[in-house]
């Protein structure tokens, strides 16, 4: 039953393959420190370069840029507060306020073995049983997608802070500013109050920038922050106590099984299962109270199901030939023209290949993590810098990381402002991580809701999963409201 994955094995264990693979890995950790260039930007930027090589080296390459830049934008959301990507947003929330706290070191180490688990479990799972989960996958509808983005939502609303109602509305906030600009189904202009700039809508990379990294600035400034941390940088301190790796190692076990679980369903981004996840973590975390104020879990949690589901996204491509996100449609396409057509044929006539794919990305994460865990103490280093030092980089970083989006002026004023309205919330006590996360999410749930509609809503009686997690919703809100009373009243 392995012969096919020993037998890819033997075909990637070769010089050039490994040296791809690790070119792909530094590639891909290096743009995705840069706020902006994500994995889409990264896969994108190598594809031109990649259409003469071997399909297997081109899947070698794109993975390895794929998931070096998902571990990337982990390192400047733990030290700067300043995401890579969207999908880093919640290993900001809680890596953050660690580092903060001067486990700086600690809490990227935990990333990076979280995010090689992730990865290695999802692998697992694409070798031995994809065929069986992408034709599970297919079952999902709008209902089953609306009703775990709602579930998202309602968790979110209820762990935000103190107020339930506040999260209501700050979720509200976010799903309104997704759409902005153009209805893709029925191309009406809607919240553009004539504004020539407003119908292409708010781009999400500038919001992120905007209220994580800008804002941190202004607070730093404020409060004359001299560094980052405290506390002193010995090499004893890079790594997790005890106590922590157990923590963030049960984390990572179920933010392994959420990202393959979500990853494999078409429709769903790695940063939509993220979010979605790191949901399910604040009533799941043994340390619930430290959820979004300097938690393990919530970090090893993040990581663990965003590289999972990066991973896990080849089902549905090898076994369906259906890409999950932008970046495996070009993954896809690069294939296409190489005459090797995903689909069921990966797992039959194609299997030699198939094989070598599972046995590259295994190294590759291999290579991730033996590339990153010694350079942990010279990142770490970035964070005792004095803040007047910092301050000007930081800046730099995120209007690059916003410019290069789209090269638009727009988009940088769109940070600032939001940077400023970022600080304010702070400073009110207003959360914006459900924010965040209603923008994030606000295209698809309006997408679902109304292709449910479409149906018909009465239809879902068919649909017992999606009742079952809409009840679960609603039954997290109320207990969230209820919990949240009684410690105001003590």
């Amino acid at each position: 039953m392995l012969e096919w994955i020993i037998s890819g094995f033997g075909q990637v264990l070769t010089l050039e393959n490994i040296l791809i693979s690790f070119v792909g890995c530094f590639f891909g950790n290096l743009v995705g420190v840069l706020p902006g260039l994500g994995p889409t930007a990264s896969v994108a930027l190598l594809f031109p370069f990649m259409l003469n090589f071997e399909p297997l080296s081109i899947l070698i390459c794109l993975g390895a840029v794929y998931y070096g830049a998902m571990y990337g934008g982990s390192i400047t959301a733990v030290l700067l507060n300043i995401p890579g990507e969207v999908s880093a947003v919640p290993t900001a929330m809680d890596g953050y306020p660690l580092a903060k706290q001067g486990r700086a070191g600690p809490t990227l180490i935990i990333c990076a073995f979280s995010s090689f688990f992730g990865g290695m479990v999802a692998l697992f799972v694409l070798a031995f049983f994809a065929p069986a989960l992408a034709k599970f996958a297919l079952s999902f509808g709008p209902f089953e997608y609306l009703s775990l983005m709602l579930f998202s939502v309602c968790c979110s609303c209820g762990l935000s802070g103190r107020s339930v109602s506040k999260g209501m509305v700050a979720v509200i906030v976010g799903i309104l500013i997704s759409l902005v600009g153009c209805d893709d189904a029925t191309t009406a202009y809607r919240f553009t109050f004539g504004s020539f700039k407003l119908l292409q809508g708010f781009d999400v990379v500038p919001i992120v920038v905007g209220l994580f990294g800008i804002t941190e600035v202004l607070r730093s400034l404020k409060s004359d922050s001299a560094t980052v941390v405290g506390g002193e940088n010995t090499y004893q301190s890079m790594w997790p106590t005890k106590h922590e790796s157990k923590l963030s190692f049960w984390a990572a076990v179920r933010g392994a099984i959420t990202g393959t679980a979500l990853g494999i369903l078409p429709g769903l981004t790695p940063s939509a299962c993220t979010f979605i996840s790191y949901s399910i973590e604040k009533k799941t975390a043994k340390e619930k109270e430290k959820i979004g104020k300097g938690a393990v879990e919530g970090v090893a949690r993040s990581e663990s199901t965003n590289n999972a589901a990066a991973m896990a996204g080849f089902i549905p491509l090898l076994t369906l030939g259906i890409p999950t996100g932008p970046v495996l449609s070009i993954v896809l396409a690069a294939l296409i023209i190489q005459g090797v057509v995903p689909g069921p044929l990966m797992f039959t006539t194609h299997l030699d290949l198939t094989g070598a794919v599972i046995a590259a990305f295994i190294v590759g994460n291999i290579i991730l993590l033996i590339m990153n865990v010694p350079v942990v103490k010279l990142w770490v280093k970035i964070a005792y810098l004095p803040y007047r030092w910092l301050a000007p980089v930081i800046l730099f970083l995120c209007m690059m990381g916003t410019i290069v989006i789209r090269y638009s002026m727009f988009d940088m004023w769109t940070m600032l402002i939001f940077g400023l309205l970022g600080f304010m919330a702070k400073e009110v006590d207003f959360p914006i991580s459900p924010m965040v996360l209603g923008i994030v999410l606000g295209k698809s749930i309006e997408n679902y809701f109304r292709q449910a509609a479409t149906v018909g809503f009465e239809r879902i009686v068919e649909h017992p999963i999606a009742i079952v997690v809409l009840i679960a919703s609603l039954a997290a809100l109320i207990l969230f409201t209820i919990f949240k009373d009684i410690s105001d009243e003590d």
